[in-house]
């Protein structure tokens, strides 16, 4: 217990110590970048420059770091260089090009429209509310939302104004976390250039998706420490005789338990993040033990037949300490997945069952087929850098704990894509597509380890000549600044994006005219004026529904059904809008909306179309791709042409709300 009480304290200790560098780094970093006046990104190649600079340094801070634990000298100091290398690395390659701009990658458009929406509602509550249905709560898991909420609220911002600069913060915090926990599992300087080289990955390939990034990265690692937890052929080697092929553990040992904590608490992590990873992590978790578990019983057959006298356990004794991790990481998990999960399985489990769910309804082209990081030379080093992990992957399988975690975990991520493209036949998907980034981080991971021990067996094939070590650390650097310094092109069209959006103030940060979201602030200032509610008390019918993003009203209807909560009924509420369409008169129209299943629009928010008023919708069209078709319903002027409503013309809205 002494032992497992100093791995886990230990352990959490450093996480904190390195969470807390990680987040004054970058967050030091941003306010440098937002006090100048930067030109736009896609106008200008002074902050693609400067972002190159800034790389640069970080891979100074990340060499001396490993230089010094390789001297063996300043220990601590090491790993604060270590940390804030990380963490300025994540913050320069991502913070530079968006200096300029409010917005994050992708803007307020696509997907980050409700991933905005979700952080300006946890911003003006604590309640994990549904980020657009009044009455019900929040399906979509709120961790990461919660946190940059609170954070929002602590701080007094805007939560669309928050989100670039949490999203950077929580994924530089992230990539120290995998770092620390790289370096509870391996030597800290192979942990340096692991973390290193996963962290670029991610922030080229996941970044802009930041709340389930966090995940990515830490997914290697917790994989690794999962499989420790599970594998343990020590503890069944017959006295005197144990498996050579076991690797022997330092003594003394918490017997895999605090490896059991720690990935109990990523899978638990994982459920309050991101549902769809948290499947993944689970699936490969139970993999782990069944191969686990079946290995154990080979070895022992194997020892029969090689020490026929040797004691041999039964198939179930070998398998209970195997199960028996697996529910305490079940139990840890649980408990904290239901943080975020309990309000809506509460309310499911008393009868409000869901009507329809069509989350699962995506099938782009890229998941109908598996994806092969080795073989996409698009990106040649990150390419031959996933080659290189998918040669030491099946070279190492036999004989490295570390490449039997990620060996497994690759495997997971392909059953996972081959059958969610199988339950395309039921009408539904796996969203296996979204599981590729942490397939490149995967073998971005087991990459290094291969670079690292193939650069190390030539150096002893060849007579272990004085110059290849550095030889070779000059050429795992270059390669690296090499592929760093291209990220920005790789993620060009997620930040112009971000500088042709309109942002919540009205502005573009490219200097061109704004959108339509410019009139966003008249509306919210007529709408508290003339309901004389808070924003959070007033619901609102608007097919503008990035309105919702900028300004925590509650709406009647979502962008589409795939991000709609499943107990608000989609599908029904948008057939009730369409029967609110064809009514003959005012009187008819506030009758239905007094007598709605649901709590009625407070206001409307319409476009106009001569005389009468339109909202533009969306139904789900799965299994076409695109998954979603868009239709106009139209409202007749003379539906509003009475004193219950006053109507606001605001630019190109019209504004209307009930009295």
């Amino acid at each position: 217990m002494r032992v497992l009480v100093r791995q886990v304290g230990g352990g959490l200790g450093e996480a904190v110590v390195g969470a807390v560098v990680a987040a004054l780094v970058a967050a030091i970093g941003l306010v440098a970048m937002s006090a100048v006046q930067w030109p736009a990104f896609n106008s200008s190649n002074v902050t693609r420059a400067l972002t190159t600079v800034g790389q640069a340094g970080a891979a100074v801070l990340l060499i001396v770091a490993i230089v010094l634990i390789r001297l063996h000298r300043w220990p601590w100091v090491a790993k604060v260089l270590s940390w804030a290398g990380i963490s300025a690395f994540v913050t320069v390659t991502l913070g530079m090009p968006l200096a300029a701009t409010k917005l994050y990658l992708f803007g307020i458009s696509v997907d980050q429209e409700f991933r905005t929406e979700y952080l300006t509602r946890l911003t003006d509550t604590a309640a994990l509310r549904d980020m657009t249905y009044a009455d019900i709560p929040a399906y979509y898991p709120a961790g990461w939302f919660w946190i940059g909420g609170r954070v929002a609220n602590l701080l007094g911002a805007a939560g669309w104004e928050t989100f670039k600069p949490y999203a950077i913060v929580s994924l530089a915090v992230a990539s120290v976390l995998a770092l620390v926990l790289w370096s509870k599992l391996i030597r800290w300087d192979w942990a340096v250039a692991v973390a290193a080289a996963t962290t670029a990955v991610m922030v080229a390939f996941a970044s802009p998706e930041a709340y389930s990034a966090v995940l990515v990265i830490l997914f290697a690692p917790a994989m690794v420490l999962a499989w420790g937890a599970l594998y343990r052929p020590a503890e069944f080697a017959a006295p005197g005789a144990a498996d050579a092929d076991a690797v022997p553990e330092p003594a003394p040992t918490a017997g895999g338990w605090g490896a059991t904590i720690g990935a109990g608490a990523f899978l638990g992590l994982s459920g309050m993040f991101y549902t769809l990873f948290f499947g993944v992590a689970v699936f490969t978790v139970v993999l782990m033990g069944l191969v686990a578990w079946a290995t154990l019983w080979w070895q022992q057959r194997e020892l029969a037949v090689h020490r026929p006298r040797a004691p041999r356990l039964g198939i179930f004794r070998l398998l209970w300490p195997i199960l028996l991790r697996l529910i305490v990481m079940g139990v840890i998990a649980a408990i904290m997945a239901l943080i975020v999960w309990g309000p809506y399985l509460a309310k499911v489990l008393t009868g409000h069952l869901p009507e329809s769910n069509t989350a699962l309804h995506y099938l782009p082209e890229s998941g109908s087929r598996l994806a092969f990081p080795m073989f996409d030379f698009s990106e040649p080093l990150l390419g031959a850098l996933c080659l290189l992990g998918t040669i030491w992957l099946v070279l190492r399988a036999g004989s490295s704990r570390r490449a039997q975690a990620l060996s497994i975990s690759v495997v997971a991520i392909y059953l996972w894509s081959l059958a969610s493209m199988l339950v395309t036949a039921a009408g539904t998907t796996g969203l296996a597509f979204r599981l590729e980034p942490i397939l490149q981080v995967l073998l971005a991971a087991a990459g290094a380890f291969g670079f690292v021990e193939g650069a190390r067996a030539i150096y002893q094939a060849v007579d272990e000549p004085r110059r290849f070590r550095a030889v070779t650390a000059v050429v795992a650097v270059l390669g690296a600044l090499a592929f760093t310094q291209s990220i920005p092109g790789i993620l060009n069209a997620e930040i112009t994006t971000a500088y042709t959006d309109t942002d919540g103030a009205g502005v573009r940060a490219d200097k061109r005219s704004p959108s339509a979201v410019s009139y966003y602030g008249r509306i919210d200032q007529a709408l508290v004026e003339q309901t004389g509610r808070p924003r959070d008390e007033t619901v609102v019918l608007t097919a503008d529904t990035s309105f919702l993003s900028y300004y925590p009203y509650y709406g009647f209807q979502a962008l589409t059904s795939h991000y709609a909560n499943p107990l608000a009924d989609f599908p029904a509420r948008a057939a009730e809008i369409g029967r609110w369409s064809k009514l003959k008169s005012s009187a008819e129209l506030i009758d239905a909306l007094n007598h709605s299943p649901w709590r009625a629009p407070d206001a409307f928010l319409f476009r106009r179309s001569g005389e009468n008023y339109t909202l533009r919708l969306s139904e789900d069209v799965y299994p076409n791709d695109p998954n979603v078709r868009r239709y106009t319903v139209e409202f007749p002027g003379t539906l509003f042409a009475d004193p219950h409503f006053r109507i606001t013309d605001i630019g190109p809205f019209t504004l209307i709300v009930r009295r």
